[in-house]
């Protein structure tokens, strides 16, 4: 007879992080129902979504107990990618304005 040995954690747990989902998701509802506008809207929206996606990827997807390796080999490409959507989107305003200035 051969018995498993393994990491089990309590459904508390789970519990939990699916409640605070749920209170983030619910922040991300009230930003559009209070009618938020501009870089604080798309800030607050940004916001959530990295949180609840970083909550779902740590406990969901065990990537909080994996080694530091692992962990590294995942993070910094997706910091990476996310420095180079940042760059394009300030060269897309930079493009919109000189566009705006010499095609009136």
């Amino acid at each position: 007879m051969s018995t498993k040995t393994g990491q089990q954690h309590p459904i508390g747990m789970y519990l939990k992080i699916w409640a605070l989902l749920f209170v983030l998701s619910t922040l991300s509802y009230m930003v559009d129902y209070f009618h938020l506008s501009g870089y604080l809207r798309w800030g607050l929206i940004l916001l959530f979504m990295m949180l609840k996606a970083g909550l779902i990827v740590a406990v969901f997807m065990h990537l909080a107990w994996e080694r530091l390796a692992l962990v590294t080999a995942i993070l910094l490409p997706t910091f990476g990618l996310l420095v180079l959507v940042a760059l394009m989107a300030i060269e897309a305003g930079h493009t919109h304005a000189i566009r705006q200035l010499f095609f009136r």
